[in-house]
This record gives C-alpha cells, structure tokens and sequence, in this order.
C-alpha cells in the first residue's frame, strides 16, 4: 500500500488529458444529484461514469452529488451514506464503487508486453470516521486483478496507490470494457478468505480479492464517505489532479449517457411528423457520437409524455416513447396518444409534466 496526504508534494506535470478518468471531479450528474434507498441492484444512480456493484447485502445508502466547501480546488465530490445497515454479512456479499474503462483508453499502458507501465490511482477522500477499504484494479479482458488498501480519516487526504505494470495479459483495442476500477465497500468471506497480497497481479481468484479486516461499509448508519478528484494516470507518482472545464466533462460523459429532461411542462424533446391518427415521431441528434447503439430510458409512465399537433391541445401519450432508429448519432423516437392527429401534420413531442425525460445509455 502506498499512501500519502493532502499536503504531501507530488509530480507537476501538465499534459493533457493525462488522466484516464472522466468526471474525476464529480462535476457531471446527468441522471440525479441524489438516489436514495440503494442496494438491492447495480445501476448508475447519480453521477456519470461512476456506477455501484451489490449482492446479497441488505444495506442501503443514499449516493449524492454534493458541494466540498474545505478542500481547496474542488466544488463536489461523490457522497455515500450508509442509511440502512447490515453487520449479518453473507458469504456471497458485495458492495462495490466502479469506474470502467474502455480498451481502446488503456493502449499507452502497454499492458501484458514487457514495457508494462506502472501506474498510479489517487483521490481525496474523508469519512465521518477511521476507516480502511480496498481498492482492486479488475481486468476483464484477462480475468486478472491486483489490489490495494486505503485508509479514510475524518479530514480530506488524498490517497495515492502505485500499480506495478502488468506484463501477462492485453488490454484489448476496442471500445468494451476492459478495466474496472473497483472500491470495495462491503465484502463477505466469499471475496475476503483467502491469501490478500498488495499490488500483485494474478489470476482473478475472489476469496483473494478484499482484506479480511477491511471497514465493512454498512456496520452503521453513521458510516459516510467522500470522494472526489479521481485520477488514474500512466506512471510511479500522482501529479497535480488535472482540472478540465465543465462542458469539456460534460461532452466526455454524454459519450456514454445522454439525458434530455426532466424540466417544466411542456418542454420540447423533438419536432417531427405524424405519421397516422395516433402517432407521431421525430429524431434526436446526440451532442457526441456515442460509444455505441444507446438504449432508450424513460420514465416508465407513457402520460409523463405528450403530442402537439394541428393546433390542438397537447395529446398525453398512452404508449411509448419508443425507439426505431437508432446507432450511436442519433434515435427515431414514437410517441402514440389516443387523440386524433392527422398524418402529415407537424408534431411536437414534449414532456407532459415535470417528470418526464429521455435517457439515452450507451455504458460499459
């Protein structure tokens, strides 16, 4: 393990895009700013990019996006808080942070050739107590791992954890996940019974995976933490957390996610045509090539969604939004309402209420 603290001197160094983490700064919360209740399945829930692994765990947390006032530099950080807990930990029991990475990202670390590079994780991190967790580097591609413990205090340090390159194993070059970035929360004796060896590549065995004596994250409902500038980097030292502008974050997410919505009633999502008396369509143009063909996420309530059309008062929907075309620059989206339009007319396509929006997710 290898650590430091905030006020610890680490490598300048001013290169861009140096760190293979987007939204380490926890800018970007597409989806929510704060999820409540979460547990009982993986998803991303709040902020882009970052995602929450369970299994068998009857804790509960609620994750956030939420303001930093005292640590200089930074204006958010990622929030956990252990809102129901479970100290009966079964075997098979998980609560992981992830972060995935694409192949074609992990090129420049020459993984499985004899120039592996070293590289090195770092963020700031607190708790509302002590705490000791496990940080796992995961290669999919390879069915590899190596992992490492961190410390958590009740005042920000920024923890730095050096990886040994990997000379068995490539990243492959494509645009699939090939590494997770995985901090374990909560762990059974299924993942925690075996041999723990610190920054050692091997074969991806789970009872070797998380340290037997590690904090269990839902021992208590006082449990907290705060992270925020996450970076991982080619190289032996952290250098200073490279800062890029909110909209350049903002692109970078919306690679994987893009989310129109919620706003007011009646916001326009679309204009499009009729195309019989009962539906109409019309086509959303990404921002960003996306990573691959979306899948279309809605509220799940068909009237959140209305038409207007032919000068008539807006049609809530009795069907859909459902999507037709679609590849990663854009989607074909129908809505279908009972009312009478007329085909050939203009419509308009609009959020019904203030719940209403269009989710487009194209994850690893």
């Amino acid at each position: 393990m290898s650590q430091t603290k905030v006020e610890a001197p680490f490598v300048e160094n001013n290169a861009n895009f140096r760190n293979i983490i987007i939204n380490g700064a926890m800018q970007v919360a597409q989806r929510s700013t704060s999820v409540t209740g979460i547990g009982a399945s993986a998803d991303y829930f709040t902020l882009d990019r970052f995602d929450m692994y369970f299994q068998n765990t009857a804790g509960r947390l609620t994750m956030s996006q939420t303001a930093v006032t005292d640590l200089p530099g930074f204006t958010q950080c990622l929030k956990l808080d252990c809102t129901t807990a479970d100290t009966s930990i079964a075997a098979a029991e998980n609560a992981v942070l992830q972060y995935h990475v694409e192949g074609q990202h992990l090129q420049h670390l020459k993984k499985g050739t004899s120039s592996a590079e070293k590289t090195t994780l770092s963020f700031y991190v607190k708790g509302d107590q002590a705490a000791t967790y496990t940080c796992e580097l995961a290669d999919k591609d390879n069915s590899r791992q190596n992992t490492q413990t961190f410390s958590v205090t009740t005042s920000w340090n920024r923890v730095v954890l050096v990886f040994d390159g990997d000379t068995t194993g490539t990243y492959n070059n494509d645009n699939a996940k090939s590494l997770s970035i995985q901090i374990h929360l909560q762990a059974g004796s299924n993942s925690t019974s075996g041999t723990f060896t610190s920054n050692t590549w091997a074969a991806n065995t789970d009872a070797n995976t998380v340290k037997s004596d590690q904090t269990q994250f839902f021992d208590s409902t006082d449990r907290e933490l705060f992270i925020t500038g996450f970076q991982y980097e080619v190289g032996d030292a952290a250098t200073d957390f490279e800062h890029l502008p909110h909209d350049v974050q903002l692109q970078r997410c919306q690679r994987y996610y893009y989310q129109m919505g919620p706003g007011a009633q009646y916001d326009p999502f679309m204009v499009g045509a009729c195309n019989g008396a009962n539906s109409c369509y019309g086509m959303v143009h990404f921002p960003v090539e996306m990573r691959g063909d979306p899948a279309l996420e809605t509220t799940g309530t068909s009237a959140d969604y209305c038409v207007y059309a032919g000068g008539h008062n807006p049609f809530p929907c009795d069907s859909g939004p459902t999507s037709n075309t679609i590849d990663k620059y854009g989607m074909r989206i129908y809505f279908t309402c009972s009312n009478d339009l007329v085909a050939g007319e203009a419509g308009e396509m609009l959020t019904y209420n203030s719940s209403a929006y269009l989710g487009f997710d194209a994850e690893l």
